[in-house]
């Protein structure tokens, strides 16, 4: 892992993260690799209902979410977050963390609001590189028709250059 500049490390250090996940062992994984990047604080959700309760307390700025667990599971879990008349933090980025890799999945968390998606087992590196683009790049929220969620990203033919650091990449927007 790449050393961090100083800006996103006080990023990561004041971001409050909720991993909503029903096996313990995912939980404490997320844990690990959220303080080894300089997360600070963490709560936990044993299933999707205990975690909306979590998001209506702490007001996460992140959620790392499983698809599958105990009611509601990830996608009814997105719905119901995504919901500006009746959710209290509607907008809060969510990370899908999942072991499902079939494109589908990918498209239906994208159409339901999803921000990142990752798969389990997960690194460092990736789940670093998808806080930092949350918070370098948050896309803003919109509504057309039935979805709401962060702006659908346009297309681009840019590779990201590997030799370059990831600090050289990184543009803050406020």
């Amino acid at each position: 892992m790449m050393p961090l500049s100083a800006e996103i490390s006080q990023r990561l250090a004041a971001l409050k993260v909720l991993v909503v996940d029903d096996e313990l062992t995912m939980r404490k994984v997320a844990r690990s690799l959220l303080q080894s990047i300089g997360v600070k604080t963490i709560f936990e959700a044993v299933d999707g209902r205990a975690g909306l309760d979590a998001v209506r307390i702490y007001a996460p700025d992140v959620v790392i979410l499983d698809w599958e667990m105990p009611g509601p599971n990830g996608p009814q879990f997105v719905r119901q977050v995504r919901s500006p008349d009746s959710f209290p933090f509607p907008d809060v980025p969510i990370i899908m963390l999942t072991a499902y890799g079939e494109r589908s999945r990918v498209v239906e968390a994208v159409r339901l609001g999803v921000n990142e998606y990752l798969l389990k087992p997960v690194s460092t590196s990736a789940l670093l590189a998808r806080l930092v683009a949350i918070l370098a790049k948050p896309r803003r929220m919109v509504k057309r028709g039935d979805y709401y969620g962060p702006e659908p990203r346009a297309m681009a033919s840019y590779k990201p250059d590997p030799d370059a650091g990831l600090d050289s990449q990184i543009v803050f927007v406020n």
